[in-house]
C-alpha cells in the first residue's frame, strides 16, 4: 500500500500513521479484542465504495447507482449466513454496541427487562451496565460467576432468570476465558419465556474456525464485531432467525442508522470469505493452543490466572501477588513493548480504573505467525517484567528481547510508510 498521497496532502496525519505502524511492528499486541486484518481488507476499506451513499438495503435503496454496492453487500450477507449457519444477516451495523442497540430496539419496548453478565464479572457495557443506554432505557438485572471457580453457574443463571423474568437474556462477555454453553442458555431462555441474544464479538472467529460451539440454533439473535478474532474490518454484524429479520432490519435502518459504510461492508465480505478457508481454521485452532500454553506458563511462573486457565483467546490474570495493580502492570508491560489492558477480576476489591487484573490475548500474535514456543518465551518475559518494576536495566533488556522477537515475525512487510 502506498501512502505517498497522504504524505503530500497532510504531513501530520501521515506522521501519525507512520508512527502507529512502527509501534505495531515493534511491540507485541496482546489486547484480546485487537487483531490484524489482511491487506485485502485494508484496501477494501480504502476503496471507492467510501464515496457512495446507499441508504436502504440491496434492491431497495433510496438513491440510484447501486448496482455494485448491492453486489458487495449481498456477498457479505450470504457469506455471513453461510459462515455462522444463520437464516438472516444484517451487515450494516457500524460496530458491536450499535448492533446490540438495534437488537434491543427491534425486540423490546422501553422499560422491558434485560439480563446479562455483570461488567464486573466480565460482561459488556451494553449488557445493562448503569452508564450505558442499555440500563437507561431498559431495566437491567445481572448474573455473574461462581465466587470460588469463577465459572458461570448455569443453575444460578436459571434461578435469576425464572425469578426476574427478563424479556431478553444476553450470553457473551469481554473477559470470560471459558467456553459458553449456548444450549444451556437457550433452555433457560425458553423456560423463562425470554429471547436469547448471544453477543459473540470476542469469539466470532473461534466459532467460524470450529473451535468454539456455535450459538445457533439455540440463540434467537447473535451480534458481533468483525474485527476481533474474526480478523476483519472494524464493524458490526447481526445474525438472526428469519422471523426477526424484518424487525432487525428496520431497527438498523431507518430507526438507528443512516447510510451504511459500504467500504467497510466490502471488507466484511472479504473477511467472511477468508474465514471460510482451511487456513483460517488452522489459525483459530492455533489461537487457542497459544492461549492455553500462555496461561499454563504464566501460572508456572507464579501468576494467578482466573479460572485456572482458558478455553479461548484470552487470559485474565490477577497481578496483586506481584505487588502491582492492573494499571501499574499495564503501564509496566507497555514500557517493555507488550500491550495488554488493565481489567477487573471477579469480585475485585479495587476500582475499575485501577483494578487487580490484566487481560491478555493471543489473536494478534497468532496472526503474526507465533506459536507455542513463542508463548512460553513471552510468558517468561511478562513475569520477569512484573517481578522487576523498578529495575531499568532488566526492563531495557526485555524491551530489546521484544524487538528481536517482533523482527522474526514482521507485520505488513510490504506496507511502505516512510517518513
Amino acid at each position: 500500500m502506498d501512502y505517498n498521497e497522504i504524505k503530500k496532502a497532510d504531513r501530520e496525519v501521515f506522521d501519525a500513521i507512520h508512527g502507529e505502524l512502527e509501534r505495531q511492528r515493534s511491540t507485541l499486541e496482546m489486547i484480546p479484542s485487537e487483531n490484524y486484518c489482511s491487506t485485502a481488507v485494508l484496501k477494501a476499506m480504502a476503496s471507492i465504495f467510501n464515496s457512495k451513499y446507499s441508504e436502504g438495503y440491496p434492491g431497495k435503496r433510496y438513491y440510484g447507482g447501486q448496482e455494485f454496492v448491492d453486489a458487495v453487500e449481498n456477498l457479505a450477507i450470504e457469506r455471513a449466513k453461510q459462515l455462522f449457519g444463520a437464516e438472516h444477516a444484517n451487515v450494516q451495523p457500524y460496530s458491536g454496541s450499535p448492533a446490540n442497540m438495534a437488537v434491543y430496539y427491534a425486540l423490546l419496548e422501553p422499560g422491558d427487562k434485560i439480563m446479562g453478565m455483570s461488567l464486573a464479572h466480565g460482561g459488556h457495557l451494553t449488557h445493562g451496565h448503569r452508564v450505558s443506554f442499555s440500563s437507561k432505557y431498559y431495566k437491567a438485572v445481572h448474573y455473574g460467576v461462581d465466587k470460588e471457580s469463577h465459572l458461570i453457574d448455569y443453575d444460578e443463571v436459571k434461578k435469576i432468570a425464572l425469578q426476574e423474568k427478563p424479556k431478553l437474556i444476553i450470553a457473551g462477555a469481554t473477559a470470560y476465558p471459558r467456553k459458553y454453553d449456548f444450549k444451556a442458555f437457550g433452555e433457560i431462555a425458553q423456560e423463562a419465556e425470554a429471547y436469547l441474544l448471544v453477543d459473540m464479538a470476542h469469539i466470532a472467529g473461534l466459532i467460524a474456525g470450529g473451535v468454539h460451539p456455535n450459538a445457533f440454533p439455540h440463540a434467537d439473535v447473535v451480534t458481533s464485531t468483525t474485527h476481533k478474532t474474526l480478523r476483519g474490518p472494524r464493524g458490526g454484524l447481526i445474525l438472526s432467525k428469519r422471523e426477526y429479520a424484518k424487525a432487525i432490519d428496520h431497527a438498523v435502518f431507518p430507526s438507528l442508522q443512516g447510510g451504511p459504510h459500504e467500504h467497510v461492508i466490502a471488507g466484511k465480505a472479504i473477511c467472511f470469505k477468508e474465514a471460510m478457508g482451511e487456513d483460517f481454521k488452522k489459525y483459530a485452532k492455533q489461537i487457542v493452543k497459544n492461549c492455553k500454553v500462555l496461561a499454563d506458563r504464566l501460572m508456572e511462573n507464579g501468576l494467578d490466572i482466573i479460572t485456572g486457565g482458558t478455553d479461548n483467546h484470552l487470559v485474565l490474570a490477577d497481578v496483586t501477588s506481584k505487588g502491582l495493580s492492573g494499571k501499574q502492570a499495564e503501564e509496566l508491560l507497555e514500557e517493555v513493548g507488550i500491550t495488554v489492558n488493565k481489567n477487573m477480576i471477579p469480585f475485585d476489591p479495587r476500582k475499575p480504573f485501577d483494578p487487580s487484573g490484566i487481560r491478555l490475548g493471543t489473536p494478534a500474535l497468532t496472526s503474526r505467525g507465533m506459536e507455542e514456543s513463542e508463548m512460553e518465551y513471552l510468558a517468561e518475559l511478562i513475569v520477569k517484567a512484573l517481578d522487576n518494576p523498578e529495575n531499568s536495566l532488566v526492563k531495557a533488556g526485555i524491551r530489546e528481547d521484544v524487538k528481536e522477537l517482533c523482527s522474526k515475525f514482521p507485520l505488513y512487510p510490504d506496507m511502505e510508510v516512510q517518513g
